[in-house]
């Protein structure tokens, strides 16, 4: 039996020792009373009992232990021509003393700050402030639109806003301030303060009693030192989006997090201490939570942020190019971002000007890989490729190659084997094991390995309805798939309504929504779908009020407006089209999956219950209209 079989079959027969010898990786303040809390199942909770501080384990741990003068954060921004390197020493001294200004500011362990900033060194160091004096921290991408964040700002209800000015793509200035102040102004909840970082290329109007200069505040604050704070307790929340439009504040905690952080580091990544890993994501997103701030200092590795795009900043060499100069050993991104270099330069011809020499291995996650764009990435990087699965809830990956274990062979389309720690199961509608090769919802056998979430804020209800609640003793993924006779386990897609562009899981409910709102729109659908570079991008169908004498090309410039005015840019909302009548079924339900088997130009079924077979028609002939299915 393999290193990886004898791993994975303990973590599943005593994951109390396997998780126990893991935890031995972490200083803690106190030990736990017992490794696996069952008392409230399914509600399980890792490490009860036991203390520690996460910021502690990430910066604090690495200076006392020898690796001050060790960078520890390598800022590289294309965009604004800027490069700065953090020491672990003057990580903390920065974290320590934004950590002063908070603490200034009243908050304590419990409270919650939100953030909402760029992909700039400041970012992670609010990150990690917030986790040395026990404040839980959410993150919301900076490409949200004011009413999203207000949605946040209600339901993790911050003490403290930390924000950048500004955030900056190749082309654009993006003020944050001003969508700040609109997504308070729209909330019930009112911070207490904003704390504002200027940056250089736009300044902030300031509002007098509220809002707080960072620099200043910083420059006139004393150090703070770690709070010990419950192995149980939350260290963040991240809002990811429901199929109901509302979000769901997923919670992770500081224990089990720490944990699972470190495995996976030195297991699945094979990344050592010192060693530069990239993670080409934004700290929005749970893979930046994970693999920017916490996973690579949690293991004394240095981590990179990246101010930028694979193309465009300057050229399709840009990652090749950071790769080279700062010797990254793995680069973690998203099969977009391969599809957009290929793009540009189909034969890689910008590689060839860059040393990728200390390059070991290429993982990829956020969507499925599709085939041609893992035998390219093999062919021009000539490293290993992985393609790896996991979800915001989980926060680590459910299935992959373990680097740190044993190596398989790959097998395009499939994300290899379940990591240790996760039973994968693949069951039928009643909750059955179905047979290897068949298609499956697939599902977790509780417990969640550590690290995973326990809950989502403040709402254990949702939790249950939403997870645990179809399969009893099981978590439900939301993907369907199957299990090969190898292991190898195969992702084939969602099973509910949330779409994933560019990496980015987006609802379609919120999004109809917006549609909905518009005043001559009677109702509407929207579904994904396939776009060779984003994997996915949303198409909207709208049927006109009775009586809305519009012109449709009008109509649909309105909705694209009203959707990046709502949702945001990140939506990549631009396809939309007006029809009569939306097929359903009987007894009224839109056949949205009909509709994207049509636009994807896949086999589909008529379903028994179709209410008009014309409709069907109609739908093809906008789509057409469209271009799709696009050729291939």
């Amino acid at each position: 039996m393999g290193l990886y079989s004898n791993n994975y079959k303990q973590s599943l027969v005593s994951p109390e020792d396997f998780w126990a010898d893991a935890a031995s990786s972490i200083v803690w303040d106190k030990p736990w009373d017992c490794v696996l809390d069952s008392t409230k199942a399914p509600y399980y909770r890792w490490f009860s009992g036991a203390q520690l501080n996460t910021c502690y384990n990430a910066v604090d741990r690495h200076v006392n232990e020898g690796r001050a003068e060790q960078a520890a954060l390598i800022y590289d921004s294309p965009v604004s021509q800027t490069q700065i390197t953090y020491s672990y020493q003057q990580l903390l001294d920065e974290v320590a003393r934004l950590a002063g200004v908070l603490s200034n500011l009243d908050v304590v362990k419990g409270d919650r700050v939100l953030i909402y900033m760029p992909m700039i060194p400041e970012g992670v160091i609010a990150m990690l402030a917030c986790a040395r004096i026990g404040a839980v921290h959410s993150v919301v991408f900076g490409g949200f639109a004011a009413n999203e964040l207000s949605t946040r700002i209600d339901d993790a209800k911050p003490k403290v806003i930390l924000a950048a000015s500004c955030g900056l793509e190749a082309s654009r200035i993006i003020e944050y301030k001003p969508l700040v102040d609109e997504a308070i102004d729209l909330s019930d909840h009112k911070p207490s303060n904003t704390i504002v970082l200027q940056r250089p290329q736009a300044t902030a109007t300031m509002q007098e009693g509220r809002d707080i200069d960072w620099a200043t505040a910083v420059a006139s604050a004393n150090a703070v030192d770690c709070v010990s704070v419950a192995a149980t307790d939350p260290l963040y929340i991240l809002y990811t989006s429901g199929t109901t439009g509302q979000p769901k504040g997923v919670v992770r905690d500081n224990g089990g997090h720490a944990v699972a952080m470190m495995w996976t580091m030195k297991y699945l990544y094979n990344i050592q201490p010192g060693e530069v890993f990239w993670a080409a994501s934004d700290i929005g997103w749970v893979v930046g939570h994970s693999y920017i701030c916490y996973g690579p200092l949690l293991n004394g590795s240095t981590t990179l942020i990246y101010e930028g795009k694979p193309v465009g900043t300057p050229d399709p060499g840009a990652f090749w190019r950071v790769i080279s100069e700062h010797k990254v050993v793995s680069l973690f991104t998203a099969p977009t971002a391969l599809r957009a270099i290929r793009k540009e330069d189909p034969d890689c011809d910008h590689i060839k000007k860059y040393d990728m020499s200390n390059m070991r291995a290429l993982f990829l996650a956020g969507e499925r890989c599709d085939p041609d764009t893992l035998y390219w990435a093999q062919d021009k990087l000539q490293v290993p490729v992985v393609d790896h699965w996991w979800q915001t809830e989980t926060g680590w990956s459910i299935a992959a190659n373990c680097l740190g274990l044993e190596v398989f062979p790959v097998k395009p389309g499939s994300p290899t084997k379940p990591v240790p720690g996760y039973d994968v199961q693949f069951l039928d509608d009643s909750g059955q094991p179905v047979a290897a090769g068949q298609m499956g919802a697939i599902a977790i056998k509780l417990p969640l390995p550590p690290g995973t979430f326990p809950t989502l804020w403040q709402n254990d209800e949702r939790f249950f309805s939403s997870y645990l609640e179809t399969f009893p003793g099981y978590y439900e993924t939301g993907d369907a798939g199957y299990v090969d006779e190898d292991g190898y386990v195969y992702i084939m897609g969602r099973t509910d309504d949330v779409i994933n562009v560019a990496g980015h899981r987006l609802s379609t409910g919120a999004m109809e929504e917006v549609i909905a709102a518009h005043p001559d729109v009677a109702e509407c659908a929207v579904i994904g779908v396939a776009d060779k570079l984003k994997g996915q991008a949303p198409m909207g169908f709208a049927v006109l009020q009775s009586g809305a004498n519009r012109d449709a090309d009008d109509v649909v410039k309105e909705l694209i407006a009203l959707m990046r005015e709502k949702i945001g840019p990140v939506a990549a909302f631009k396809l939309a089209t007006i029809v009569k009548r939306l097929p359903k079924t009987r007894s009224g339900k839109i056949l949205r999956a009909t509709m994207r088997s049509i636009a994807d130009g896949v086999a589909y079924k008529v379903p028994a219950t179709i209410d008009d077979m014309s409709t069907l028609d109609e739908i093809t002939e906008n789509l057409k209209a469209l271009g799709y299915p696009k050729s291939a």
